[in-house]
């Protein structure tokens, strides 16, 4: 069982290593939103004496780059059903949820990889501060990054082509994303918003961020929720999400392969 799972997670790593163009995206974006809205809301804030709105930024963009790079990696799922890769995993001698959880895991990994690559960057232009904890900012990624690669899956095993995916994605990936408090604290918000961001799991991921990373200089925009809720939010959604993906698959999975048998039944 542990090698076709360790040979799924392989594969779909280096079918992220080969896409140095989707690598390179997924630093330019964050970095674009620190140097665009990082720097004119700090400017705008500066007058007021509100605190730095940029150290308040790098928990988001954190959360964004394995946000979006968790999600996509799912897409992968979804190419191997239109291009037939997904019916020889079927057939093959392991039960089929096994084929969800190795997809999720390996969409946590490169979640994590873009992440890494990303805090070096942070590093190297001076925004990450000594105050960090390291311990919390690795327990509060690879929570995050889980939870994001859950979300992903999710979608994944309801779709059956790249269009509908990428269109369902978009319609979820924003939302998420803007209703979470990565670009602005919640406690702040008006108060149907503050229901909409409590319920979103991702708002957890960003806060869990935030209490490793913000630090005194950005005390206006600390973190929204206790780091007990953060971590619990986060271990109850992936849990379930990954087991409501897998039942999921594993039903699609029988129908297709008693679909199979009948057609090879009528052209015999």
């Amino acid at each position: 069982m542990w090698r076709p799972l360790c040979a799924i997670i392989e594969r779909e790593l280096k079918w992220t290593v080969r896409q140095r163009g989707r690598l390179v995206s997924a630093m330019v974006r964050p970095l674009l939103w620190l140097l665009t809205v990082g720097v004119g809301f700090e400017a705008m804030l500066r007058e007021t004496g509100s605190g730095n709105y940029r150290a308040f930024l790098v928990p988001g963009l954190l959360a964004m780059v394995l946000l979006f790079g968790a999600m996509l990696a799912s897409l992968s799922m979804v190419y191997d059903r239109e291009s037939g890769v997904l019916r020889m995993l079927i057939i093959a001698p392991f039960a089929h949820g096994w084929i969800v959880v190795a997809r999720w895991i390996s969409a946590t990994l490169v979640g994590l990889v873009q992440a890494a690559m990303l805090l070096v960057l942070l590093g190297v232009l001076g925004y990450l501060s000594g105050d960090i904890s390291v311990g919390l900012l690795a327990v509060g990624l690879v929570a995050t990054s889980m939870a994001c690669a859950s979300i992903g899956i999710l979608i994944a095993v309801w779709t059956r082509a790249l269009d509908n995916f990428a269109v369902v994605m978009n319609f979820v990936i924003f939302p998420v994303f803007f209703l979470s408090g990565a670009l602005y604290p919640v406690q702040h918000l008006p108060s149907w918003l503050k229901i909409v961001a409590a319920v979103n799991p991702f708002s957890y991921g960003v806060d869990l961020l935030k209490h490793a990373t913000v630090t005194e200089s950005a005390s206006l925009f600390g973190a929204d929720f206790a780091l007990g809720v953060d971590l619990l939010v986060l271990a109850a959604f992936t849990a379930v999400a990954v087991v409501v993906a897998v039942i999921r698959f594993s039903q699609d999975s029988v129908l297709e392969s008693f679909a199979r048998w009948l057609s090879d039944g009528r052209t015999h």
